[in-house]
């Protein structure tokens, strides 16, 4: 029998799983592979730079767009296209912008619209299932 070797990922993939901005960690956790057990392990009982990193960035987009509730290309249609700090992501709350309105905005509308097609298709459904047992 050949012993398996741990699954591992690179600091990238790891780095989006952990929701944080790879340029902004460690220089060894940037240069090393990162096991699924040491994953685990970040999650769990992270180390202080990650609960820093978490609490006031830089953050990846994909976290500026969810804690401003917009999307990442609302992002990036409103010029946001690097990461930003806590307090940046505050500033921009604070200030609203009108790129911010518009873009929140947008995501509300969509979110209301998958909201109706998915009640549409809920009374569809439960109409359609009591019709074939009548």
């Amino acid at each position: 029998m050949t012993s398996r070797k741990p699954q591992s990922m690179k600091p990238a993939t790891a780095a989006k799983k952990l929701g944080i901005y790879l340029p902004a960690t460690p220089q060894e956790f940037q240069e090393g592979e990162v096991s699924r057990e040491e994953l685990d392990e970040l999650q769990s009982n992270p180390p202080e730079w990650l609960t820093e990193l978490r609490r006031n960035g830089p953050h990846p987009r994909p976290v500026v767009a969810q804690k401003l509730n917009v999307t990442i290309s609302g992002l990036a249609r409103g010029g946001v296209t690097e990461a930003l700090t806590t307090d940046q992501i505050g500033e921009l709350l604070k200030s609203r912008p009108q790129w911010l309105v518009d873009e929140r905005a947008n995501m509300a509308a969509v979110r209301d619209e998958q909201k109706r097609v998915r009640e549409a298709a809920a009374a569809k459904k439960s109409k359609g299932a009591s019709q074939h047992y009548h």
